[in-house]
């Protein structure tokens, strides 16, 4: 996991384990903290996307009224775009979650998920529901409520106003509206109650405001008899932070969605309206609910300790306290109350460990591991106080032989490393996001196992189990297997600890395109993760195409260490598509997956098995010109895609392009998102029009609506208007309209067949107005809402052409469409009846 520090207090304060390496809490955090366990209230947020929720209500709730807060997305996020790389889809899922799992590091709230996949824009909650499957989706939300048994649950959006926004926003609001009252039926979801109770939350708020209203002079003028205001803009001196800044820094996690943002200080109010339940009074929205130890049985006791150490807090010497919060945890582990039992037995071990200032770690020396090997572990444990410390027994959790007795007096500051060798058994699973271990259908995720449904994450591949007296008590703490490192031009590091397959194929192109019936060569990389692999590969192909040769012998000597295989692969001699896929036999064991690896600075390294497969494609594709310049955008793969059909595609570096350097390409192609993402554009924009101008074909991709990074006069050469119109059924119907025009008819005939198989979307955010230069194309529209012209335009000017379009080639070609390769093809080509020469393109 990489971290770094520059966010200050409250990244270190929030931040798991995995901070501990870094940086211990301060006394003013740990007293934060002790409030915290002492109020005994709980809220869930619920909303359905990460970044849907309100970080400023949530920190609020956290750390200015203390309650345990919960954030319920219901999804990972999947269907949405990408800013910071070419992740899409299930992967982008796993990135949302990790970016949202730094949000509540940051804000201090917790996360839950149910089952629903992301499955793209939905315009209304009835068609979300039907793809999500309604039943199942709210069955989450019902676990999610019982398990938690929050006092209060807040929605983020309104459950009264399907159509006005995503059809999942709705959608949630509906769900948890229903899961409200049904959490405390024993006839709703029966099957539940053998693992836990029925629960009613006394109250369910919308968290609404002035945008909700259409502006804010009319919410100035609204009744707000029914809703309750907070200043959410609070400051906190003992942390040296305010609420809202806090927000600022959580929301700022979710950069892949560019919510990269400047903090915010000040007084500012934030408003809910009560849906269900008793209106509280003064702007408390837990008043009349008993939030003290005393609502759980045994707890006045408990309390009587815990509040005595709160008043009392030693800020000197926060370890004088280890003592009573030992009696605490002792008494806790008395009641008979396993709800407030299992939610205050965590933290108050985590304080009793950050009082004393001990510090536990079991660290590897490599970041994964193959099922059947054995690795040594590397035990360090600190006791950094005065209190009396000793190590009774280490044993790794998943692997009950990976034990040993101890009996370490821990003295006061004196580091003590032991070695642990783990030996991992050979039928434990390679480590991944559980949610994708089994396939799903397009709106659910399949779990099998009932523990895991709702988790974040997948539980850590191995944990540390170190049993310590502290104090005269026994008391167990765990701590993950981790692997901590450092780099010189980066500092200390720290990665999960996975179980990684004996070996990795990938395929150098995910979609190979045959635009006629001449063989390719296609490349897979074989990856070990042991020394001295020896095996071989095979390539499973469709029915009719031929694959040589049939298999391949590899053997590779170090861990670590890759290997280049080629096939050659001759296609269909009729249209088709199909897969490959990579196969590898290891000692009598086939393997087919790839392991991806997700890496960003902000997140903690992930790595997901995929299928190791390449999808091929047999259509006829025609062609006009072979150099294309591409100017990445916000990250998308279609360079690689253009490439498969013939094209030779140039990254353009915008920060050296003089005038004329654009004039050795047949085309321009302009990535998703470049005019949100690209500030040299603004400055660059005129060499672009003048290609166009001088002759040149310029494509531009879509933009989103209102979030330029800086503001452009134009991003075409006549008036031009996005909005966000979309059209999100990837088989609604689909006309030519201008039936005679190039870009439908050379080299490539477009028929309506062209529109079949696309996948998730047809397109988003067409412009819905444009100057009478333009020619609209095609129209197209979803059912019940009027047709939309404005997905594909065309312009000439001056002696070129201008073309805006809004269809999602971002996922029609790296999911092989045939259709979108031949659009895309002839847009490259419009007005082009000379092949730049190679000499021209190299000078």
């Amino acid at each position: 996991m990489r971290i770094f520090l520059v966010l200050g207090l409250t990244i270190c304060f929030h931040v798991s384990f995995y901070a501990q390496s870094l940086k211990s809490p301060t006394s003013a955090e740990l007293h934060h903290k002790l409030q915290k366990l002492n109020f005994l209230g709980t809220a869930l947020y619920v909303a359905a996307h990460p970044d849907d929720e309100n970080t400023r209500l949530i920190a609020y709730l956290s750390n200015h009224t203390k309650a345990h807060t919960t954030y319920l997305s219901l999804t990972r996020g999947d269907g949405g775009q990408n800013l910071i790389g070419p992740e899409l889809r299930e992967l982008l899922g796993v990135l949302r979650t990790q970016e949202l799992l730094g949000a509540r590091r940051v804000d201090g709230g917790h996360q839950l998920f149910s089952r629903a996949n992301d499955f793209g824009f939905s315009k209304n909650p009835d068609e979300t529901l039907n793809i999500w499957d309604n039943k199942e989706v709210l069955a989450d939300v019902v676990w999610a409520i019982r398990q938690l048994k929050p006092d209060i649950i807040i929605n983020r959006f309104d459950h009264r106003t399907p159509g006005t926004t995503h059809g999942h926003h709705t959608a949630s609001a509906m769900l948890s509206v229903e899961a409200f009252d049904l959490a405390n039926r024993t006839d709703a979801y029966a099957d539940q109650l053998s693992y836990t109770e029925t629960w009613q939350p006394s109250r369910l708020f919308f968290n609404t405001s002035w945008w909700f209203y259409g502006s804010r002079e009319k919410f100035a003028e609204a009744d707000k008899s029914n809703l309750v205001s907070m200043d959410i803009g609070v400051y906190y001196p003992a942390l040296g932070i305010s609420n809202n800044e806090i927000a600022s820094l959580a929301s700022s996690q979710h950069l892949c969605q560019g919510f990269g943002r400047l903090s915010q200080r000040g007084s500012q109010e934030e408003y809910v309206e009560l849906l269900k339940g008793d209106m509280p009074k003064d702007n408390n929205l837990f008043e009349g609910i008993n939030t003290k130890w005393d609502r759980m049985e045994g707890g006045a006791a408990i309390g009587d300790i815990l509040y005595k150490v709160e008043n009392e807090f030693n800020y000197a010497n926060p370890s004088v306290h280890v003592p009573d919060l030992v009696k605490a945890y002792t008494l806790l582990q008395q009641s008979k109350d396993e709800h407030w039992k299992k939610m205050k037995s965590e933290p108050l071990k985590e304080l009793i460990l950050e009082f004393a200032g001990i510090f536990l770690e079991a660290n590897s020396k490599a970041s994964f591991i193959t099922a059947g090997s054995s690795i040594p572990l590397k035990i360090e444990a600190i006791n950094r106080s005065a209190v009396p410390v000793s190590l009774k027994t280490l044993q790794i959790n998943e692997v009950p032989e990976s034990s040993m007795m101890s009996n370490l007096v821990l003295a006061e500051n004196q580091k003590n490393e032991l070695t642990l060798q783990l030996e991992v058994p050979a039928a434990m699973e390679v480590s991944g996001p559980y949610w994708l271990k089994s396939e799903g259908t397009l709106g659910m995720y399949q779990v099998e196992d009932r523990d895991l449904i709702g988790k974040p994450e997948t539980p850590d591949a191995f944990t540390l189990e170190a049993v310590l007296d502290i104090d005269g008590t026994t008391i167990s703490f765990t701590r993950p297997v981790q692997h901590r490192f450092s780099k010189p031009d980066e500092g200390e590091l720290i990665d999960p600890f996975v179980i990684s397959p004996k070996v990795s194929t990938k395929f150098k192109e995910k979609v190979v395109v045959f635009p006629s019936s001449e063989p390719k060569t296609v490349q897979v990389k074989v990856k070990a993760y042991e020394d001295n692999l020896e095996g071989t590969l095979s390539l499973e192909h469709p029915e009719g195409w031929t694959v040589l040769p049939q298999q391949i012998p590899f053997d590779i000597k170090k861990t670590g260490e890759e290997i280049n295989l080629t096939f050659t692969v001759t296609p269909s001699i009729d249209d088709s598509t199909g897969f490959l896929k990579a196969v590898a036999k290891v000692s009598g064991e086939k393997i087919d997956k790839e392991l991806v690896e997700i890496n960003y600075n902000h997140i903690p390294k992930q790595t997901v098995l995929l299928p190791s497969q390449a999808k091929v494609v047999r259509t006829n594709i025609q062609k006009t010109g072979e150099h294309i310049g591409y100017i990445m955008g916000a990250g998308d793969k279609i360079p690689e895609s253009l490439e498969q059909i013939g094209f030779k595609v140039h990254t353009i570096a915008l920060n050296s392009l003089e005038p004329g350097d654009l004039d050795k390409y047949d085309a321009v192609v302009v990535g998703i998102r470049a005019y949100n993402v690209i500030d040299a554009l603004k400055f660059k924009q005129p060499y672009l029009l003048n290609y166009v101008e001088q002759g040149g074909n310029l494509i531009v991709q879509y933009n989103t609506a209102g979030r330029w990074r800086k503001q452009f006069d134009n991003i075409a050469p006549y008036p031009l208007t996005i909005s966000r119109d979309r059209v999100t059924d990837e088989k609604a119907d689909v006309e030519i309209l201008s039936k005679d025009h190039a870009i439908v008819n050379f080299p490539n005939k477009i028929t309506e067949k062209d529109f079949e198989d696309w996948v998730q979307e047809r397109g988003l955010y067409f412009p819905n107005q444009w100057a009478p230069e333009f020619t609209p194309v095609l129209a197209m529209g979803d059912t019940g809402e009027g047709v939309k012209k404005g997905s594909l335009l065309v312009a000439s000017y001056g002696k070129g052409h201008y073309i805006y379009t809004g269809l999602s080639f971002f996922r029609e070609l790296p999911a092989g469409v045939p259709g979108a390769y031949r659009i895309f093809a002839n847009m490259l080509s419009l007005g082009k009846t000379n092949v730049v020469s190679d000499s021209k393109i190299k000078g």
